[in-house]
């Protein structure tokens, strides 16, 4: 159960980075509100996980998850540009993140 809610959570951490970013230094209420919401829920998650698991095991993943997602939008959405390294690097975070889970 803690894999599934610190893997939920770290999806939580790309919305509220892709959040912050488009509150516009916190001038826009929707993206703010998000962004709050979404920091909460994604902090409370880690917190959880965190019982059960090793806390840099923990946050590696999270924020693996967290990063990986938040570029993969950005790149989706156009926000920023895709490259063939881009990919190869976002490969290897997500093959860090599975060797974690694997060694558990």
């Amino acid at each position: 159960m803690s894999w599934l809610v610190l893997v939920i959570s770290g999806v939580l951490e790309a919305v509220w980075a892709t959040a912050l970013g488009k509150s516009e230094g916190f001038t826009r209420l929707a993206p703010s509100i998000v962004f709050v919401v979404g920091l909460i829920l994604s902090m409370l998650g880690l917190a959880y996980a965190m019982r059960d698991l090793p806390v840099g095991t923990a946050y590696a993943v999270w924020v693996g998850i967290g990063a990986t997602l938040t570029v993969v939008y950005a790149m989706a959405t156009g926000d920023e540009s895709v490259s063939l390294l881009k990919v190869l690097f976002l490969v290897m975070i997500v093959g860090g993140v599975v060797g974690l889970k694997s060694l558990h």
